[in-house]
């Protein structure tokens, strides 16, 4: 019975270990696992669960009764037209709505499914046959077309925690990529360089190109309200074994390691949520002095709030070193807004609360760039003062209580005299 009990505790604590673990890896064709076999070993190595599938494969399926069978989606098909069993566009915005993490690389012959979930998600494939073109920042091993291009780490997004603080120079090959730029979920990872535009280099450019400069993307990433993040690249080759080895030659510059590993290592853990993930693990507020929460507030007592924020780093939960985390004790406007102090993950402040009743929420919406959101709502009554709370004597009314005593000692002294007074008579002469 125990050996029993043992093994059913040993499946649940491996059950929960592979949680969030498990990735589909739909490929053009099985040569691709050999060609980018770095990135799936780097994957393996922190964990993760691989199921490899050709993108067609109509034994293809996401989920089963009704439970996803899977945590992350990698798509290594650019071609791929239509995917292979239950999956589609549907399905895959369906996986994101549910929290998944999907990341995609494509090319310059982009089929049309992936062109759809690049819309979906607020970016756009430049049209088939163009390629990303830098006629002053290409690599010597260009065969002439200068779509081999060399991307220089300033052009990646300010945020160590999406790019592992890559500084090493970049290779590129593949589609150019547009944003939308309303869209305030999107982010530019990488952007190529104010001399890159995206064009069909066999062709003569008659037109002015689709993506120009900085506006060109290269990666693209979202994340999504409930958190789940995407990352999409114009280059399937950015994640392949060459590029990872390959070394970055410059005409006029020494040769120098390309950074593509360390920014595809940095990519895949963010997509995966691996790094840049923060959790509440409480939310407290009581009055100054107490430990609990009372049944309502009074207006002007002195509350404390406290949040405890945790962010994963290398497996586990430690906690968060954020200093600009601030709350806000809002009425369908914010009454009180304030910036907390951080004491080793609890972050905390005290306010009084405002001269007006009613029904307040202690709210805390924290976004920053790489960091998972933060958004919690915590619903309180705030009731007037009794009548024996109110101050008896108000200083500024010392006048109008002057004038009152004043008003009842006249009214003593005339009733005293009014009723003492007698008038004396006066007598009536005869006549």
């Amino acid at each position: 019975m125990k050996l029993l009990a043992s093994l059913l505790l040993a499946s649940a604590l491996l059950s929960s270990a592979l949680a969030d673990k498990r990735v589909l890896a739909l490929l053009e064709n099985l040569a691709v696992k050999e060609t980018h076999s770095a990135f799936f070993r780097l994957l393996t190595d922190h964990g993760f669960t691989l199921t490899f599938k050709v993108a067609d494969d109509a034994t293809i399926s996401l989920k089963k009764y009704g439970e996803h069978l899977f945590d992350h989606i990698v798509v290594f098909a650019p071609t791929v037209d239509e995917f292979g069993g239950g999956l589609n566009v549907e399905a895959m915005t369906d996986f994101v709505d549910n929290g998944g993490n999907v990341l995609v690389a494509s090319n310059s012959n982009t089929g049309d499914v992936l062109r759809e979930i690049a819309s979906e998600c607020g970016f756009e494939v430049d049209e088939e046959g163009t390629a990303v073109i830098d006629h002053h920042h290409f690599d010597a091993k260009d065969e002439g077309r200068h779509t081999l291009i060399a991307v220089e780490a300033a052009n990646l997004i300010k945020s160590d925690l999406m790019t592992g603080g890559v500084t090493a120079p970049l290779l590129y090959r593949g589609a150019g990529l547009l944003a939308d730029p309303e869209n305030p979920l999107v982010l530019s990872i990488l952007s190529g360089s104010s001399t890159a535009y995206s064009h069909n280099p066999d062709q003569p450019i008659k037109e002015y190109p689709h993506a120009v400069g900085k506006n060109t993307v290269l990666i693209a990433g979202l994340q999504a309200r409930n958190n789940a993040r995407v990352v999409f690249s114009g280059s399937l080759d950015f994640f392949s074994d060459e590029f990872f080895t390959a070394e970055v030659e410059v005409p006029g510059q020494p040769p120098l390691k390309s950074g593509n590993a360390a920014l595809a290592k940095a990519l895949a853990l963010w997509c995966f949520k691996e790094t840049g993930v923060l959790k509440v693990e409480e939310v407290t507020h009581h009055l100054v002095g107490t430990n609990s929460p009372p049944d309502f507030y009074t207006i002007k007592e002195e509350v404390e709030f406290a949040i405890t924020i945790k962010e994963k780093k290398n497996g586990a939960w430690v906690p968060f070193p954020g200093t600009d985390v601030q709350v806000e004790f809002v009425r369908i406007d914010p009454f009180v807004r304030k910036t907390m102090t951080n004491k080793n993950g609890v972050i905390s402040t005290t306010f009084m609360i405002p001269d007006v009743y009613g029904v307040y929420q202690f709210k805390v919406n924290y976004h920053r760039l790489g960091l998972t959101r933060i958004s919690t709502a915590n619903q309180v009554s705030v009731r007037p003062l009794r009548h024996n709370q109110y101050e008896r004597f108000i200083s500024s009314a010392y006048p109008y209580y002057a004038s009152a005593f004043s008003m009842m000692g006249g009214v003593f002294i005339f009733a005293i005299v009014f009723l003492h007074y007698k008038e004396e008579e006066v007598k009536k002469k005869a006549e």
